[in-house]
């Protein structure tokens, strides 16, 4: 299978070159050339801007095209229509964000789909994203029909996630002493190894796989102890997880999500059916997951390699973890 990439040297893009070198599949990169430019010099990389410049991909074809980079319709509609008789079958990378919000608990494929009421509007924020995500998917069906691949991946975590949404508990893990740890302690989260979204994304192409496909943890599979405990036990020191409420974070003003990764309130709208998406059809198709002492380790150890003076996207500062153990333990 001749692949070709959009995008190809960050995170998710990297790891699906990486799955898809390792099974012997020939690739092309497309992208601007400006980030990990180093990265892969044994491949075919083809420079342009997706915005008006895909001229490099003129008269090339390909088995499949996998856009991992896709996030304003306009601009994936280009793509797709340049490559339309260039390639087989157009994956896109979406999300579980597409659908409506709450979301019923026990989402799947079918579920309703987010809406926005100017379709044109450009600017990327938490409540655009998914919709967003959601017409770039109308798009890509418009134009390949049947031959359209859709992914819809929960959080993706795992070493070169420069997000900083799951690399927070890794790295704090590391730290030991008192860690402030979330909400109910049986929570259930969800996530997916880069890794392993990239082997079975490489495995659906090969399947000539067609259609929408959920891709997370099952429902239940990891709890937040189970996260906060793994990360713990990363470190050489003593740890002790101080587990603090929900009522008690959102008087604080912690930011869910961000300040305080995988971390949402339970009383809220949002939270309902937040980490109860369905990956049945996936898991029918070969998506596997390695085990969460695995991803925590190889995060941690990547996480270690950036420098110093790296400054974080997600996470609590220490002075404020302190802040917020510190008057959490004073009122018990």
């Amino acid at each position: 299978m001749h692949l070709l990439v959009l995008g190809g040297t960050v995170f998710l893009g990297r790891a699906v070159v990486e799955a898809a070198r390792a099974a012997g599949h020939d690739i092309t990169l497309f992208n601007r050339g400006t980030s990990n430019a180093d990265l892969f010099p044994d491949i075919e990389q083809l420079h342009g801007d997706r915005e008006g410049g895909l001229e490099a991909l003129q008269g090339r074809h390909f088995a499949a095209c996998l856009d991992t980079c896709g996030y304003l319709p306009r601009i994936v509609k280009d793509s797709a229509e340049f490559l339309q008789d260039s390639v087989e079958r157009y994956a896109f990378v979406s999300s579980v964000s597409v659908y409506a919000a709450p979301s019923p608990e026990g989402t799947d494929e079918t579920g309703e789909l987010a809406t926005i009421d100017d379709p044109t509007v450009e600017e990327i924020t938490g409540e655009t994203y998914g919709p967003l995500k959601a017409l770039c998917e109308a798009e890509v069906y418009a134009v390949y029909g049947d031959r359209a691949l859709l992914i819809r991946p929960g959080l993706i975590v795992g070493p070169h996630d420069a997000s900083d949404r799951f690399t927070y508990w890794p790295w704090r893990g590391l730290q030991g002493g008192s860690i402030l740890a979330p909400g109910r302690a049986e929570r259930a989260i969800q996530f997916i190894d880069v890794r392993d979204l990239a082997v079975w994304i490489v495995r659906l192409l090969e399947q000539e796989a067609t259609g929408a496909f959920n891709a997370s943890s099952p429902p239940g599979d990891i709890t937040m102890e189970q996260l906060v405990r793994t990360c713990s036990h990363l470190s050489k020191e003593d740890s002790k997880l101080v587990w603090v409420s929900d009522a008690y974070l959102t008087e604080q003003n912690v930011g869910a999500w961000i300040e305080l990764p995988l971390w949402i309130p339970e009383n809220t709208p949002i939270a309902r059916g937040f980490f109860d998406f369905r990956s049945d059809r996936a898991i029918d198709h070969g998506l596997t997951f390695r085990p969460l002492e695995e991803t925590v380790k190889d995060t941690a150890t990547w996480a270690i390699t950036r420098p110093e003076d790296h400054v974080w996207k997600g996470g609590l500062s220490r002075e404020r973890e302190t802040e917020l153990l510190a008057e959490w333990l004073r009122r018990a």
